[in-house]
């Protein structure tokens, strides 16, 4: 599996090295529209969405070091590209990156969570 990110200039930087976890959906709005005369629920589909948490440890290497990619999300409000490639199939987004959660634990490690949601009006789709 890849992951990209976009840093702040706007280019894709595989960082799937220092991603320990990841979790994302594909959400849709829902619309109840049960008319009175309906003895069951009656539902349609609003706007498709895409949310994500990318979970890492520190790395500060240069360009591609998770650190090096998102440092600046806090001061910078730019879209990011995000992707997923997995056996051959790939899904890709315009995000904003909400958030850097850092996280120290009592033996040492130091880890990351990167919340991101789509910023765009293109439906997330595997390709």
């Amino acid at each position: 599996m890849t992951v990209g990110l976009d840093d702040s200039g706007d280019t894709l930087r595989q960082i799937e090295n220092d991603v320990t976890d990841l979790t994302f959906s594909t959400p849709r709005g829902v619309q109840d529209w049960t008319g009175v005369n309906s003895s069951a629920n009656e539902r349609g589909l609003l706007l498709a969405d895409f949310q994500a948490s990318v979970t890492g440890v520190f790395n500060d290497a240069a360009l591609t070091g998770i650190h090096t990619v998102i440092k600046d999300i806090g001061s910078n409000s730019a879209t990011r590209g995000f992707s997923i490639v997995h056996s051959g199939q790939t899904l890709s987004n315009e995000c904003v990156a909400t958030d850097q959660q850092w996280s120290r634990a009592g033996t040492g490690e130091l880890t990351v969570v990167v919340p991101l949601q789509l910023n765009s009006t293109t439906v997330p789709t595997w390709s």
